[in-house]
């Protein structure tokens, strides 16, 4: 399993988040996407690497947006000699809990290639949004639901597993930017007629 955690001044939460999903016991590998953080995220990943050496640390020489950190972490697990089967993508500033990363992989290994944690499903839900963020949140999902048509409720989140096979298949189709990676990366796995799932 890769674990693909982009960063950007994450020093209070990047070890605490790390310790947990070593805790899992997945035979998981962590790499730190860093965007040059100003607070020092990528010397406290320097340390938690001597702790544990399942830990990769990438660091760009700016902030250079979400999409393009999710791309360059599908490239650098691609490259390596034994990439993993299952690629996760999670936020560092615990808006996404690591004890899901399981029922997220269960799924990709039952047949899914894409499966969402997903916050609209039944069963899923969000804490602590303002009304604003919520309301913001629902307009982008309806209007990417109107334009790309995969019977799924949450388009948005950046809780997900993907098969690799998944990855080799769409990466070089990739081009965002920045947060609309998440609505990309569902179109071009609804266009080739994959299987995408939610779970809450």
């Amino acid at each position: 399993v890769g674990i693909i955690l982009p960063t950007y001044c994450e020093a209070a939460n990047i070890e605490k988040l790390i310790d947990e999903i070593e805790s899992l016991e997945l035979n998981a590998c962590v790499l730190v996407i860093d965007d040059s953080s100003l607070d020092g995220t990528s010397n406290v990943v320097r340390k938690i690497q001597k702790k544990h050496q399942n830990v990769l640390l990438f660091v760009r020489p700016k902030k250079l947006g979400l999409g393009t950190a999710i791309t360059d972490g599908f490239r650098i697990f691609l490259s390596l000699k034994e990439p993993p089967k299952y690629i996760v993508t999670m936020d560092a500033d615990y808006s996404h809990n690591p004890k899901y990363i399981p029922k997220l992989i269960s799924a990709v290994k039952e047949g899914s290639d894409l499966v969402i944690g997903s916050r609209y499903c039944k069963g899923g839900e969000t804490r602590n949004w303002s009304i604003l963020r919520l309301v913001i949140s629902r307009i982008a999902n309806f209007i990417a639901f109107t334009i790309i048509g995969a019977k799924i409720s949450d388009y948005t989140s950046g809780f997900r597993c993907y098969s690799t096979k998944l990855i080799r298949n769409i990466l070089n189709d990739l081009h965002s930017q920045t947060y609309e990676i998440q609505i990309e990366t569902i179109r071009q796995t609804h266009q080739r007629r994959l299987r995408i799932k939610e779970i809450p």
